[in-house]
């Protein structure tokens, strides 16, 4: 230890994806039933199910793998200091979700010695499974992705999501959008990293840009982009953290015009 055999980490995943499509599943079946909705800041939100699919992930990786660390959305950071740590999100779009919007998904991240090993995002309510081992490429069920071939901004279906301090923080990307608004196809905001990260790349977006995350939004879907051909930095190009505050994820085309327009 901390190196995974090849045979324990494909084990792992398989693992990794069983559990997200049980929890994603459970809760999914659920989704029209009262929300008691919580605030963890002015528009952050936390409802019961979030706490629900927390435990339920917990209890099975603790189950499995009880000296591994675990970081969590929901005020979980445990045995932090192992070289092996689950990076989760139980509820990826939990805005959406308590509004009835299916736009959101279960993220599951294994970090090795702060390198994610493997990724699974789980989204329910499409039935699709986006998962990559590292070094081996990134899959949408049983389907080997890709990141898309557009070459020019202009051509490009770009996404992005705005950080929860932005009713009081200067800094925001709004003038970001603004600027991607006049020079891209189109901008979407979905409400969901792990979602925008994963389109990304399959190559229903070209690029995606964001600042403020945590390290369970992106975790998984970091690697997934990266195992499928993309390219992910921050604002200046520089090596990608996933407990940095700024992520850019394009399919590499494109990836200086978005720096220019994000260095404006």
């Amino acid at each position: 230890m901390p190196n995974l055999s090849s045979t324990e980490a494909r084990r792992t995943l398989e693992f990794t994806k069983r559990l997200a499509r049980k929890v994603g599943d459970n809760i999914a079946r659920k989704a029209s039933k009262h929300k008691r909705i919580s605030f963890k800041g002015e528009i952050d939100l936390v409802t019961q199910f979030d706490r629900q699919a927390q435990r339920m992930i917990l209890n099975a990786l603790r189950l499995r793998n009880p000296e591994y660390g675990i970081l969590s959305e929901e005020d979980v950071d445990r045995h932090s200091g192992h070289p092996v740590r689950w990076i989760i999100d139980p509820l990826d779009g939990t805005t959406n979700f308590a509004h009835g919007l299916p736009i959101w998904a279960i993220s599951i991240g294994l970090e090795v010695e702060r390198k994610i090993l493997l990724g699974v995002v789980y989204d329910p309510n499409r039935c699709e499974m986006f998962w990559s081992l590292s070094n081996h490429g990134a899959y949408l069920n049983d389907r080997r992705i890709h990141v898309s071939r557009t070459k020019e901004l202009a051509h490009s279906l770009l996404v992005t999501g705005f950080p929860y301090d932005i009713r009081r923080s200067r800094r925001n990307n709004l003038r970001q959008f603004n600027d991607f608004a006049v020079r891209a196809r189109a901008v979407r905001r979905l409400g969901s990293a792990a979602l925008d990260l994963c389109y990304t790349a399959c190559g229903r977006f070209d690029g995606y840009w964001e600042l403020k995350l945590s390290p369970w939004d992106q975790a998984a879907g970091s690697l997934i982009l990266s195992e499928a051909g993309g390219r992910v930095t921050d604002f200046a190009g520089s090596e990608f953290d996933i407990y940095g505050d700024e992520v850019l994820g394009t399919n590499g085309l494109i990836h200086h015009e978005m720096m220019h327009v994000l260095r404006q």
